[in-house]
């Protein structure tokens, strides 16, 4: 082989291999890409609304992955901007979460826990309910069909061999927003109803509410989620450097309101009054607070459960195949990495 074709071979694998590693450096970087996250001003998401205060998810991200914050009222209309790549990654409940996944056969999945239980069952003020059975001829108010909360309730009533009055049962489930069923409840139009914090401790101040079942007697001693964090399907798979930098700053904010609850609930209180426009009062943060358990544990057993429940009652036509429905790769890498169990 002479000199001359030598050097042509030589040059030939030498740009070669630059095209190949510039292919690999750009497959690898996730440089200039905005991070659109979704939440609600709730206490229920309090990673979201600490880490948003404090600045920690941007600065975990980088200052070339801009953070762009969305905040929602109502679990479908997140769903709905996952679903117009509005949202890449977003806090919301497990009710909203299945039926994401399931109208979008998996484009959307779970990626961690945020929080669990933070919701009771009361009655009105001149209603006493002794036990669940007295359930029966009863009209109780849940946020929104479909949501954590209805089926909370549904599986209480199943479990006393209830039902409601759609299903030919005795018990009468309404929706209403959370101002109105304090509203519906101060009328006596309602004799129930199972809400989310702050508003459960909102209705025992505001309206004299009672307690039938505290936090941890709802459903699974509290061991059931109310929040979890969600991703694109297609963010995950394009950007899961960026996916693990967001769920490593999840995990530690997880942490730190674990530790220091006092700090972290006058920071959520301090962006529900941004968000809102009037902060809880102190009272009614402390005692919601202490309802809720903020964890990394998507609960995946509970949500399970839900999909179901969800079946069984109608919001989903069928039940949809669950084996992609949690994507806890990256999250369990997060945790190894940090020395903490990992969640089967």
């Amino acid at each position: 082989m002479n000199i001359k074709k030598m050097a042509v071979i030589l040059f030939i694998f030498t740009t070669l291999g630059a095209v190949l590693a510039g292919c690999g450096t750009e497959k690898a970087s996730s440089d200039n890409t905005k991070v659109r996250i979704g939440f609600f001003p709730n206490i229920t998401h309090s990673q979201a609304l600490v880490g948003k205060a404090k600045g920690e998810f941007q600065q975990a991200l980088g200052e070339s992955n801009p953070v762009e914050w969305k905040a929602f009222n109502a679990g479908p209309s997140e769903i709905e901007a996952l679903f117009a790549g509005e949202v890449d990654i977003g806090y919301i409940g497990p009710g909203p979460a299945i039926s994401g996944y399931a109208k979008s056969k998996g484009d959307i999945q779970i990626i961690a826990g945020a929080t669990d239980a933070g919701a009771i069952l009361v009655s009105r003020k001149d209603v006493t309910i002794n036990n669940l059975a007295e359930l029966s001829g009863k009209k109780i108010a849940i946020p929104q069909f479909g949501n954590t909360q209805d089926l909370s309730l549904r599986y209480l009533l199943l479990a006393q061999g209830l039902k409601d009055t759609t299903k030919g049962g005795t018990v009468e489930i309404v929706q209403a927003d959370n101002p109105d069923i304090k509203t519906l409840l101060d009328k006596g139009e309602i004799d129930a109803a199972l809400v989310p914090e702050p508003w459960g401790a909102r209705l025992i101040k505001e309206v004299n509410a009672k307690v039938v079942l505290d936090y941890d007697k709802v459903w699974r001693e509290g061991k059931y989620s109310t929040a979890v964090v969600v991703a694109r399907t297609k963010f995950i798979e394009e950007h899961p450097d960026l996916v693990e930098k967001f769920l490593k700053k999840h995990v530690e904010l997880t942490a730190y309101i674990q530790k220091n609850q006092n700090e972290a609930s006058s920071i959520v209180n301090a962006q529900i009054k941004e968000l809102t426009g009037k902060p809880l009062a102190e009272d009614v943060l402390t005692s919601a607070f202490a309802r809720v358990t903020v964890t990394n544990d998507p609960e995946k057993e509970a949500v399970l459960d839900f999909v179901d429940l969800s079946q069984k009652a109608g919001f989903l036509k069928e039940k949809p195949d669950t084996n992609t429905l949690f994507n806890l790769k990256i999250l369990n890498k997060v945790l190894k990495d940090k020395g903490l169990p990992e969640i089967e």
